[in-house]
C-alpha cells in the first residue's frame, strides 16, 4: 500500500516507521527540525518492542507534492485539524484517512473538509513522543491500533490496512462500531488529560489519593453519561472497567498533553475535558467536574513562552 504519516510525531512516526520496515511504500509528513533530522539521517524509533531504523525516509512538509496515497495516518494535534485536513495530499480512489487523534469528533471535523467518504474512525495506544529531532521514543509495552470503516464502501480499504499492519507485526484491529471504541479511549483519556493537567502529577499520584481519585473518576463518569446521551453504545460499567485500567498502567504515566503543558506548547484541553462541558451543555446536562478541569487550564491553551 501507499501510506502516509500526517503529522510524524510519536504515533504517527512509530506506526509509520513500523510498516516502512515492512515495505510499505510510506512517506511521513513533518515540519521544522524534525522534518530536517529525518531527510538528513532518516527516522530512528527506540522501543521495547524493537528498534527501527530507517536510513532514508521519504518526508516533505509539502503534502501535496507526494501524490496520492492509499492511507492517510492523521496524526496531528487537534487544535491543527482543519488546517491539516485542507492540506491533506492526495487520496487515491478507494483510500481512506484513518485519524489517530485524541477526542471523539475528528470523523467529522475532518469530513467536513475533505468529504465524509473518506474518512474512517480509529484509535491508538501508545506512549510515544519526539525525543529528539529524527528519533521517536516508544515507552512501555502498549501499541496497539483498532479502527473501522463509518460507511459500507470503506471496508475493503479498512481490511487491506489490517492486512498491511499484521505484515508489519502492528498489533491491529478491525472493529465494527468505531465510534464506541474513539468514545470508550475519549472517556479515559478526558479525565487523565484533565487531572494530570490540573494537579501537575502523573497518574500514580492521581490514582493512590482517594480525594483525586474520585475526581478522577468522576470525570470519567461525565463523559460516559454524555456519550450515551449522544447514543454512543457505552457499557455500563465503562467507567469501572477503565478504573481497573488505570490501576494496572504504570505509576509515572503522564498524559501528552501533560507534556505539553510543561513545555509550553498548546493544550487539546478545549477537545478534551473542554469538549465534555460543551457536549452536555447541547445535551441539556451538566459537566461540571469536566467544565472545572478544562477552566484550569485554559489560560494555558494557547501555550506559554
Amino acid at each position: 500500500m501507499r501510506i502516509a504519516v500526517m503529522g510524524a510525531g510519536g504515533v504517527g512516526g512509530y506506526f509509520g516507521a513500523r510498516l516502512a520496515q515492512a515495505g510499505q511504500e510510506t512517506a511521513f509528513i513533518a515540519r521544522g527540525r524534525h522534518l530536517g533530522a529525518i531527510r538528513e539521517h532518516g527516522l530512528t524509533v527506540r522501543s521495547g518492542a524493537g528498534d527501527i531504523r530507517l536510513p532514508v525516509a521519504r518526508a516533505s512538509d509539502d503534502p501535496k507534492s507526494l501524490g496520492s496515497f492509499d492511507v492517510v495516518l492523521f496524526a496531528v494535534k487537534l487544535w491543527d485539524t482543519e488546517a491539516a485536513a485542507a492540506s491533506l495530499p492526495l487520496v487515491a480512489d478507494g483510500g481512506v484517512v484513518l485519524p489517530l487523534q485524541n477526542g471523539v469528533e475528528s470523523i467529522e471535523r475532518i469530513g467536513a473538509v475533505i468529504g465524509p467518504a473518506k474518512v474512517i474512525g480509529g484509535v491508538a495506544y501508545i506512549a510515544a513522543a519526539i525525543a529528539e529531532p529524527g528519533v521517536i521514543v516508544h515507552t512501555g509495552q502498549m501499541a496497539r491500533l483498532r479502527f473501522g470503516p463509518v460507511l459500507s464502501e470503506q471496508k475493503a480499504a479498512a481490511r487491506r490496512f489490517l492486512e498491511a499492519c499484521a505484515g508489519a507485526g502492528i498489533d491491529a484491529e478491525l472493529v465494527e462500531d468505531i465510534r464506541r471504541v474513539v468514545w470508550e479511549k475519549f472517556v479515559f483519556l478526558s479525565a487523565l488529560s484533565g487531572m494530570t493537567c490540573a494537579t501537575r502529577q502523573p497518574l500514580g499520584a492521581i490514582r493512590s489519593d482517594p480525594d483525586l481519585r474520585s475526581v478522577f473518576e468522576a470525570a470519567m463518569r461525565e463523559a460516559w453519561m454524555v456519550g450515551r446521551a449522544r447514543g454512543i453504545s457505552l457499557a455500563a460499567d465503562l467507567v469501572a472497567q477503565q478504573m481497573a485500567f488505570a490501576d494496572g498502567l504504570p505509576a509515572d504515566m503522564k498524559s501528552s498533553m501533560l507534556n505539553d503543558l510543561f513545555a509550553g506548547n498548546r493544550l487539546e484541553a478545549p477537545w478534551l475535558s473542554g469538549a465534555v462541558a460543551r457536549m452536555a451543555k447541547e445535551a441539556a446536562l451538566t459537566a461540571p467536574v469536566n467544565a472545572t478541569l478544562y477552566a484550569a487550564v485554559k489560560p494555558y491553551c494557547d501555550g506559554v513562552r
